[in-house]
């Protein structure tokens, strides 16, 4: 398995528009396992996204998607900037 966990900065004051955003673009997409979109409670523009994949092929296939590419499109405006960024080996648990 891929895993990719990553805290992303929104435009100041536009961290719920982004999220909104980025929720709303949510679709099933193959070989995806897990992915997760969370507020930042220690900042005010953070949002944390938490993926498993079946493999990084797969997620580097899904960012081709239509509905995926829609959703960065709209996003974009909203995004200050990426601050981490972790590729893990996920090994298994609930959900997963």
């Amino acid at each position: 398995m891929y895993g990719l966990i990553g805290r992303m900065l929104a435009v100041e004051g536009k961290r719920e528009a982004l999220l909104s955003v980025m929720l709303d673009g949510n679709a099933p997409m193959p070989g995806c396992r897990s992915y997760v979109i969370a507020r930042d409670p220690g900042s005010d523009n953070g949002i944390w996204i938490t993926e498993v994949w079946d493999s990084r092929e797969q997620h580097m296939a899904s960012l081709q998607l239509p509905h995926v590419q829609a959703t960065i499109a709209k996003a974009r405006p909203l995004i200050a900037g990426f601050a981490e960024r972790f590729e893990t080996e996920p090994m298994g648990g609930i959900g997963v």
